[in-house]
This record gives structure tokens, sequence and C-alpha cells, in this order.
């Protein structure tokens, strides 16, 4: 049998989020992208019940689903939903003398998950969860979507090669 299509693109759809993500937080990197995806992620994860973890992993892309569950402990305590910025210190504390998560990291790493999922199965699970999931998961898809635009924009014109006027010769 043939592998599926979402393991056969997996790379270019890792690839894709990053990008989404360093756009939206407007990073340098997708290094930068990656450790904030990360902390979001796992944020995220120890608010879960095992089940419901496993259930939300599911309906990610195959390498979103290997980096929600990478390095998981599910011994580890699970903690209570809070404010945003008490969730947004939390991401930050991943790796922290390498993280430059921003502010509004939640809601950017939502909508470049959002990009990657089908949507569908993506809302049932969410409606599955506890209400407080669901706003986790909940963006402003044009703020974000206009922030990336605008990076995008910037590393388009730091990239092309310069060109002289005049002639010099």
């Amino acid at each position: 049998m043939t592998p599926p299509v979402e393991y056969q693109q997996a790379r270019e759809q890792w690839r894709a989020f990053l990008e989404d993500v360093r756009n939206a937080c407007q990073f340098s990197t997708t290094n930068q992208a990656y450790t904030t995806a990360q902390g979001v992620f796992q944020t995220f994860r120890r608010r879960l019940a095992l089940a419901d973890a496993v259930r939300f992993a599911t309906v990610l892309p195959g390498l979103l689903r290997a980096l929600f569950v990478a390095e998981w402990d599910p011994e580890e305590p699970r903690r209570p939903f809070a404010a945003p910025d008490v969730l947004l210190e939390e991401a930050r504390q991943l790796r922290p003398n390498h993280n430059f998560t921003p502010e509004g990291a939640i809601a950017h790493v939502a909508w470049a998950v959002r990009r990657r999922v089908e949507p569908a199965p993506f809302a049932r699970v969410l409606a599955a969860l506890p209400a407080e999931a669901g706003a986790f998961w909940q963006v402003n898809g044009d703020a974000s979507e206009r922030q990336a635009d605008a990076w995008r924009a910037v590393r388009a014109a730091e990239s092309r090669p310069i060109t002289r006027t005049g002639d010099d010769s």
C-alpha cells in the first residue's frame, strides 16, 4: 500500500508550519519558531488528561504530532488552564536562554496549526475537550496573517540582490 500523503509530504508540511510561526512571530530563523511552537504545545499538553492529549494529537499532521508528544512525561501532574499571560510565561520557560517567544505567540502558533490541520476533525476534537482547550486555540487570524505577510515582505526585500543604478563602467 502507498504511504498516506500526510507522510509523503511531512517535510514540506513541517517546513511550512515553522515558516508560518517564524513569520507570524517575526523571527529571523525557524529555530526560534521551533522552540516557540514546542513551548506552546507543551503548555497546552500539560492541561489535558492523557486520553484528551492523545485525541488532540491524532488530528495534527505527523511532524506536528511528533513535536506535541516529544519529551512528554505522562506522569507529570496536570495543570489547570490559566490566564493567557501565565500560559505565555510557561511557554517561555522551555530552553529559557534560547527562547524568544514574543507576546501573542500562542495565537500565532494556533494560527499556524490551523493552517496545517483538517478544519472539521480539529473542530470536533476541540469540542470534545474542556472549553478552555478550545479557547487556547482561538486565533485572531487576520492579525497573524497580516503580521506574517508583513514579515515575508521584509524578508523578501532583504534577500533581493543589490543592483547598481547608473553606468559605472
